[in-house]
């Protein structure tokens, strides 16, 4: 089969085309004929080379979630799967390729309506959105901030909090026409990429603080956003795509002591499979009703894995970019 490996980490050049064995599935996992990919912030961090501590090695094959036909089972799985068009989710590794194995229990059957160039948009950012959310204890009434909101999690977390009832949707994009594709998807103020006041005015009439901060960027600004929430305000880290903040940042906490302000991170894997799953599927039957929008940057083939990745390190993507085999 014809998939993409991690020649050498840095630069999308690294990327390359390369001819590898199929996969066969062990037990408890489906091998699956691949329609659709999606390209994650993940798998862009990987192959800058920001997450070697976890100890990835050149040859590997990025991806992480993946949406097709199931063609084979493993050991124990239901032959009833067979057949089945299914959202997949591999891990981090093993998506981009032409096929690909992921467990049984993190794959769910997409439903009618709903594309496989839509799944890879929703699956893994849909949930996180939801989750984040609630891991920040938000709720109908509060102001909210989404910190890089262009990409497919700060996207469906503007329309998630829109349709909670939120009071505010604030968010910080980096042109006026993203800001008019976020307000149509539920955004009330649009602010520039610091978080101010954009040109011509943009932004004037945002509040100056918010209840709720959910922060996609992270990197050395994120201590400034701290200092833009409201007395008992909570930003949560869901990404860090501008890389880790400074050492220090937790002093301006410190420095705000009497205003309650709180911090934390978030992710997906703290989320019981079950929870994930239902969530997902709930997101999926909306989104095949057309009540919750995925946004697809790009359909590009498989072999242009580079040149996706060049339109995100460039930040010119807004929603997800999807490779097809």
């Amino acid at each position: 089969m014809r998939a993409v490996t991690i020649q050498t980490f840095g630069d999308p050049a690294g990327l390359a085309v390369v001819d590898l064995p199929a996969p066969v599935p062990a037990a408890g996992q489906v091998l699956i004929a691949v329609e659709a990919i999606g390209v994650s912030g993940a798998d862009a961090m990987i192959r800058r080379g920001t997450l070697d501590g976890y100890g990835f090695r050149p040859g590997h094959v990025p991806g992480s979630e993946v949406a097709g036909v199931v063609t084979a089972v493993g050991g124990g799985v239901d032959g009833s799967w067979l057949g089945r068009r299914v959202w997949a989710f591999t891990g981090l590794s093993g998506g981009y390729a032409q096929q690909a194995v992921a467990p049984v229990g993190e794959i769910l059957p997409l439903p009618g309506g709903l594309s496989a160039a839509a799944a890879v948009t929703l699956g893994s950012s849909g949930v996180v959105a939801h989750f984040a959310l609630a891991h920040a204890r938000f709720a109908a009434g509060e102001s909210v901030l989404v910190r890089g909101a262009a990409g497919s999690i700060g996207i469906t977390a503007v329309q998630l909090a829109a349709a909670a009832g939120a009071g505010a949707v604030a968010v910080t994009t980096s042109s006026a026409r993203r800001g008019e594709r976020l307000r149509e998807l539920g955004a009330t103020h649009v602010l520039d990429r610091a978080g101010t006041v954009g040109r011509a005015g943009a932004g004037a009439d945002a509040p100056d603080h918010y209840d709720v901060v959910l922060d996609i960027v992270a990197g050395p600004d994120l201590p400034s956003f701290l200092g833009r929430l409201a007395p008992n305000g909570r930003l949560v880290a869901v990404g860090a795509i501008a890389g880790p903040p400074p050492a220090d940042f937790g002093m301006t906490l410190f420095a705000a002591f009497q205003r309650s302000l709180s911090f934390g991170t978030f992710s997906a894997d703290t989320v019981p499979l079950t929870d994930r799953q239902a969530v997902r599927a709930e997101q999926f039957a909306a989104a095949g009703r057309g009540e919750l929008r995925t946004v697809v940057h790009e359909v590009l083939p498989l072999a242009q894995a580079a040149s996706a990745h060049r339109s995100m390190d460039a930040g010119e993507v807004f929603g997800r970019i999807v490779l097809t085999p």
